[in-house]
């Protein structure tokens, strides 16, 4: 996970100036042999990072980074501080000197979080071997959504590269005499910084049902207390706070007894004139039902249940709405200097996603498990996760349990990259009827796929059987759990690149060509010496449209411009048929302007489901959108090609295509994740998302795990992709030309 330092949310202007205070910018304050309060120390056979004492722009220290690796390999160094400040520029400059620096670049490197703005010198980098310079770079500050600024110095490729004498100033002010940014309450609870002070937790039945219990009511005040809602209470802290007391109860009755102190300490909830009821045509309603059925006492419930029925109305420090109706959750701080937090974070971590799920996710009711019961099950395992690797799995885990294609963990899972393996087949493998199958090399163009067949000793369409002496077929098994997706399709879609990933430079692999099965040890390379692609090989500079035999038009969404848009409504207005390929994710946002062509009047093709931040759990429907129509519609057939590629937006495109008036869809069911993202942090700074609003047909049909369903299905075979076949293409050209 990604190391930095101490994260709190600040906000609101206030003409405050900053306490005295010191930043270790030229590495002079030495902790551990390391400069104090900088992170990415390392040393290696292929990586140094480390202090220099004797070589200095001033003072009597620099930092040196050293690679000694391969092309594309870096490293950097990381300093973190709270964007608490005042101003809207902020500028980084320091001095650098370098040594033979070769495929690639030295530089600074400055970011605000989350994702606001980054810039890292790439542009004007720093090659060879140069004296001492200074250098600089600046980016916005001003936005609501900052929460730090890292700072720091990053070598790419090989060389050596010294960083020292570094500043920092907002609006051309040293950072030192800037006013600060004014702080709600919550901002100023800082005890649990350094840890939660929960050293041990003993999960046996009764303290897992206790553990339930609070993790329930603490996601139900979190979204509904009105005083929390305003941010007067750090509520990561107050779970810390409450926790040691309420572990020492024994028995229910002093459970709910300290429940009920704790939850009056947060003050009298006056009553809400304007809190609503659940509508009756909503599509989900809030579940409160545990309150009722965890057998808490009856004061408890009642004061709960209050709580609900007055909840807090309008803006709220940890939820608002993106523009596109799905929730932002805010100011969750992903203490990304923890990469493997203590039992406390980790209990945080398991109620802040399972209170997420519970309130604002648009697909819980799709949920094989109980969402209920998924706090007992997941209670000890967060609580037993021994180290990082443990930590991260056992997220996964959680993760995948709600079954969406958009949920994994995107940023963070270190630990399990690291151990699924940093070396990779030079093969692109994908499961075809049932079996593991070669089918593209990883070159930089397929008029190179022969060269390294001969060279890697293996051709497209041969059969992988054993790995390592394992078979496929268990290997797959073992990985289904911690691969998240909407189905099985897309599970396996993600699972096959990666199963002959190892942390060993080759493989040995049984398999099978031509009816005789074979084996061999594979080699495996490191990452940025083979051109690997995802899903799909792009084509670099390829038309998006062209005219295929029988005066039949093709369209691939995977690189469209929108300038093609009219030269395709063009072009292809007299041919016989018209193929759109939405096997990969659109380059360009087409639904309305492509779609038009092919309807004959306008044309309902989705709505919406949208979370009622004022009464959280609630979804309603959006009135249908429509489809406008062409002034020239399109005449001929129209077939849109989709498999277990076409994701999210690709399945919102599919969708607006099947409302055209001759529209078949063939191939193969897609990946079933479909709706605008919503990011969520969690402690060690995992990063995962969540489908935020529920897409539906105008029937009310789901989308959401099952996917496009063609009309036709068809699906490539293994002796189609020996002869170089695209049968789902082949398919819809017979389409065109029989019917």
């Amino acid at each position: 996970m990604k190391v930095t330092i101490f994260i709190i949310f600040f906000f609101i202007l206030t003409d405050c100036f900053a306490a005295s205070q010191h930043f270790n910018l030229n590495f002079e304050q030495i902790e551990n042999s390391t400069a104090k309060g900088w992170h990415g120390w390392e040393k290696s056979d292929v990586f140094t990072v480390a202090i220099d004492k004797k070589t200095s722009q001033s003072g009597k220290k620099s930092a040196l980074i050293e690679i000694k690796g391969n092309k594309g390999d870096f490293k950097a160094l990381s300093y973190t501080i709270p964007a608490r400040y005042q101003g809207e520029k902020i500028t980084l400059r320091g001095f650098i000197k370098t040594e033979n620096v070769t495929d690639g670049w030295a530089g600074l490197w400055l970011r605000i979080d989350p994702s606001v703005s980054f810039n890292n010198m790439k542009e004007q980098g720093i090659t060879g071997t140069t004296e001492w310079k200074r250098y600089e770079i600046t980016l916005d500050l001003k936005h609501n959504s900052a929460n730090n600024i890292v700072i720091g110095g990053l070598l790419v490729g090989k060389g050596k590269m010294w960083l020292d004498n570094l500043e920092l100033l907002i609006d051309g002010v040293p950072i030192e005499k800037v006013p600060l940014k004014k702080q709600l309450s919550m901002v100023q609870d800082n005890e649990f910084n350094e840890g939660s002070k929960i050293c041990l937790i003993k999960p046996d039945n009764f303290t897992i049902e206790k553990l339930v219990v609070l993790g329930k009511i603490w996601g139900l005040l979190k979204y509904h207390h009105p005083a929390i809602a305003k941010g007067n209470y750090n509520w990561d802290f107050e779970l810390f706070r409450f926790l040691p007391n309420y572990l020492e109860t024994k028995n229910v009755i002093e459970r709910d007894s300290a429940l009920n102190i704790w939850v009056d300490s947060f003050g009298e909830v006056r009553d809400c004139q304007n809190c609503k009821k659940t509508q009756e045509s909503a599509h989900l309603k809030p579940d409160l039902s545990w309150v009722s059925q965890n057998k808490l006492s009856k004061p408890l419930q009642i004061k709960l249940k209050s709580i609900y029925n007055n909840r807090h109305q309008g803006k709220h420090v940890y939820i608002d709405s993106m523009p596109a109706g799905n929730p932002r959750f805010k100011n969750e701080s992903p203490y990304s200097y923890m990469p493997f937090p203590d039992v406390g974070y980790r209990l945080l971590a398991l109620y802040r996603y399972w209170n997420m799920i519970h309130y604002y996710f648009p697909y819980k009711h799709l949920i094989e498990k109980d969402w209920n019961e998924v706090l007992p099950e997941y209670i000890p395992k967060f609580i037993n996760s021994s180290d990082e690797l443990a930590y991260e799995k056992t997220a996964l885990l959680l993760i995948a349990d709600i079954q969406d294609t958009h949920a994994n963990i995107w940023g963070g899972k270190n630990k399990i990259e690291s151990d699924r393996g940093q070396y990779y087949p030079p093969v692109h493998t994908q499961v075809v009827e049932g079996k593991l199958v070669i089918t593209d090399f990883y070159t930089d163009m397929v008029s190179e796929n022969e060269q390294m067949s001969n060279k890697v000793g293996l051709k497209i369409g041969d059969t992988i059987t054993t790995i390592n002496g394992i078979s496929v077929e268990k290997l797959i098994q073992e990985r289904l759990p911690y691969y998240p997706a909407s189905n099985y399709p897309t599970k396996l879609r993600d699972i096959a690149p990666d199963l002959l990933r190892s942390n060993q430079e080759t493989v040995h692999i049984t398999f099978v060509r031509n009816s005789l099965t074979k084996e061999k040890s594979l080699q495996l390379y490191k990452k940025n010496e083979i051109s690997i692609f995802n899903w799909y090989r792009e084509e670099a500079n390829s038309e998006s449209f062209k005219l295929l035999d029988n005066n039949i038009g093709y369209v691939t969404l995977k690189n469209i411009k929108k300038e093609d848009i009219t030269k395709i409504k063009e072009q292809f207005v007299e041919t016989s048929g018209i193929i759109i390929d939405i096997r990969n994710y659109p380059a360009t946002f087409v639904p309305f302007s492509l779609g038009s062509f092919f309807v004959n009047s306008p044309s309902p093709f989705v709505k919406f489901t949208q979370v009622n931040l004022n009464n959280p759990g609630e979804f309603t429907f959006t009135p249908p959108i429509e489809i406008p129509a062409s002034f020239t519609p399109y005449q001929g057939k129209l077939i849109v090609l989709v498999n277990e590629l076409s994701q999210s937006q690709a399945e919102y495109t599919s969708m607006a295509f099947r409302a055209g008036h001759n529209t078949t869809i063939i191939g193969s069911t897609t990946a079933g994740a479909d709706g605008n993202v919503s990011t969520i942090y969690l402690p060690g700074n995992l990063r995962t998302m969540i489908s935020g609003i529920g897409v539906y047909y105008p029937d009310g049909t789901e989308t959401q795990k099952v996917g496009i369903v063609p009309d036709i299905e068809i699906t490539p075979t293994i002796e189609g992709i020996k002869q170089g076949k695209d049968e789902v293409l082949e398919k819809a050209i017979e389409i065109i030309n029989t019917h």
